[in-house]
């Protein structure tokens, strides 16, 4: 043995044998190691699986993407809706303004008024109310995006005004 290949290393060959061993035995460990792993994923999915076969989960899944069909025709209808909503309310009267007044000075309280009605684009009515002793008359004057076609009195503009928001 003496023209044998390992004595021409300069490491003995012991020292090569343990490494291999070492190497072997880390080899062994981390196999070991990644059956265990799969042994326990193998339980996980046993586990998700368990009283399921294909057909169930395929209905599961086709059930829940009919589900997920109702519902986005749900939410077209629901966002048609509130669309049908915001322009009704556009037409709405939304802006207010009123202002009390004495109409003839020394008769009376405060019992008459002017009241403005405006929607969103400032078209609508100013509603005037005269109070005396002989009796009540109403004035209507129509507003149409903010102007009118008629000289407004003092109370009248400042309802006007309030219901503008100036």
């Amino acid at each position: 043995m003496e023209n044998s290949m390992l004595n021409s290393w300069p490491i003995d060959p012991a020292y090569i044998f343990i490494g291999l061993a070492v190497v072997s035995l880390i080899s062994l460990i981390v196999a070991i190691s990644c059956l265990v792993r799969m042994k326990r994923l193998y339980r996980r999915y046993d586990m998700f699986m368990r009283g399921k076969d294909a057909e169930s989960l395929e209905d599961i899944i086709y059930d829940q993407v009919e589900e997920i069909k109702r519902l986005r025709a749900e939410d077209r209808a629901n966002k048609d809706a509130i669309r049908t909503i915001n322009k009704s309310v556009k037409n709405a009267y939304q802006k207010f303004g009123v202002v009390r007044y004495n109409a003839f000075k020394g008769m009376g309280g405060n019992l008459s008024f002017a009241y403005a009605m405006l929607d969103s684009n400032n078209t609508g009515f100013i509603l005037n109310t005269v109070h005396s002793r002989e009796g009540c008359y109403l004035y209507v004057k129509t507003v149409v995006k903010g102007e009118t076609e008629v000289l407004l009195g003092n109370e009248e503009k400042e309802a006007l005004e309030q219901a503008l928001g100036y």
